[in-house]
């Protein structure tokens, strides 16, 4: 890696003019205030948003057009996609920008292009393995969360096609891991947009049989995501090799270094946990949903849809925060990299909170996009008044999971998931012993958000990042 390339810094890492001697040089991500600085990172994630929002809701509408048992078969496999989601970009990604960003507030460039290889090599590993297991025991799986007949057929198809090819959003997201970690929210952000277009266009078109495509039902949505993620991958492989970043992806001099694979694990493979938690609880609650019926079931994969795209919000807030806290702790500036946790916290539940309890009102902004069947409706909107002012604390959740990634600090977040599984096991048990509605099921829901949230909050105030510096 040449001076001018190690110097180079993609998105909204672009260096200044050169410091007085024995001053290190400005980074916005070090140097800028933080909520100023917090919320230009998260501006094109939260823009991006608006993107991924609406491939929801499209995929959720033109879905709902196949029928109620499709629409049911999307609430058995979600759980599914959301694990390989949230897991390859918020908990290994996280792994990944933690440790790019710790390598960049360290001033050692040439380490941080090196965990960018290492890191696409975890990728490729971890995708082997969801592909293996989905196709193998995917059946068994969605039988056990109650899936029969046309609903479980429905949803075979769909895991068939995703998770034949599920290194693709393994790659898809680690990649924009690597440019995250570098402050570069920009492209990332950028091709969540383009990727939505075609996710939308192809995947509809695919789905329903419009003009010269055959109507392939679900497997055409899965077809479509695969084909939108790996445009994605192309381009930001592209950029990553161009010379145009901090990280420089070459193979030029590189060799394997088990420590390189330490450093992104030490966060990524005790992170991995928490999403595998996350999607472990709504599974167990969609089982336990499951023997109130289709409509039901269909009901909550509407609402649990909204709790995916609303804690995204966060999840735009957390990766922001993540290399600016990285970047804090590689330059030992320990009182820094706190208060931006407090901070993203703090707007990650403010602004879910407000979103959350206006769908808890007016359930039907979102309800009524996607079905017209009166008993999915009505469960929706059951749920949807229970839950969605929690989502609040999952918000803040999110938000100190992420920074704690950044600091390398991630058990204690961990463990609140652990919490949060335990309680809706067992909560869950006695309302079934009891036979308790389908509402009672919805308050544990919402319960368990809250608990999440608090719980959170407590370790991270309670865990030591280091000592603190003067310098903030």
């Amino acid at each position: 890696m040449t001076k001018s390339q190690a110097a180079r810094v993609s998105g909204d890492s672009g260096s200044s003019a050169p410091e007085p001697p024995g001053q290190p040089p400005f980074d916005p991500l070090l140097d800028d205030p933080i909520l100023m600085r917090l919320l230009k990172l998260a501006t094109p994630n939260t823009l991006a948003l608006c993107a991924g929002m609406s491939v929801v809701i499209a995929e959720t509408s033109y879905v709902g057009r196949l029928g109620t048992e499709p629409l049911a078969a999307m609430a058995l496999v979600f759980p599914f996609i959301m694990l390989t989601m949230t897991m390859s970009g918020g908990a290994m990604g996280g792994g990944v920008r933690s440790a790019i960003a710790r390598a960049l507030g360290a001033r050692d460039d040439a380490r941080a292009s090196a965990l960018a290889l290492h890191a696409l090599m975890i990728a490729t590993c971890f995708g082997l393995t969801f592909m293996l297991v989905m196709l193998l025991f995917g059946r068994d799986l969605l039988t056990l969360l109650g899936g029969r007949g046309r609903v479980l057929n429905d949803a075979m198809s769909y895991i068939q096609i995703f998770f034949g090819g599920a290194v693709i959003p393994w790659f898809m997201q680690t990649f924009a891991s690597i440019l995250r970690g570098t402050g570069n929210m920009k492209l990332p952000s950028a091709l969540v947009f383009s990727s939505a277009a075609i996710q939308i266009t192809l995947g509809g078109a695919l789905a329903l049989g419009l003009g010269p495509f055959p109507q392939l039902g679900l497997p055409g949505v899965a077809a479509g995501t695969l084909t939108a993620f790996s445009f994605s991958i192309l381009v930001m492989g592209w950029f990553l090799a161009s010379g145009n970043s901090r990280v420089l992806l070459t193979l030029r001099g590189f060799r394997f270094r088990k420590e390189m694979f330490f450093d992104i694990l030490k966060v990524g493979a005790v992170s991995v946990f928490s999403p595998l938690q996350s999607v472990l609880t709504v599974t167990i609650l969609t089982s336990m949903l499951a023997r109130f019926g289709t409509e039901v079931l269909a009901g909550y994969g509407i609402g649990t849809r909204l709790e995916f795209m609303l804690t995204s919000i966060a999840f735009a807030i957390g990766i922001s925060a993540t290399p600016m806290v990285g970047m804090a702790i590689g330059a030992n500036r320990i009182g820094r990299a706190r208060q931006v946790a407090w901070t993203a916290a703090a707007v990650a539940f403010t602004a879910l909170g407000l979103i959350g309890t206006l769908l808890s009102i007016f359930p039907d902004l979102w309800v009524s996009m996607f079905t017209a069947d009166a008993s999915v409706r009505d469960a929706s909107r059951r749920y949807l008044h229970i839950s969605s002012p929690m989502l609040a604390f999952m918000g803040l959740n999110s938000a100190l999971y992420f920074s704690s990634q950044g600091a390398a600090k991630i058990i204690g977040p961990v463990l609140s998931q652990t919490g949060r599984l335990i309680f809706v096991v067992i909560g869950g048990a006695w309302l079934t012993s009891i036979n308790a509605s389908d509402t009672s099921f919805f308050m544990l829901a919402a319960a368990s958000m809250t608990m999440l949230g608090l719980t959170t909050a407590l370790v991270v105030w309670r865990t030591s990042w280091g000592p603190r510096t003067a310098k903030l």
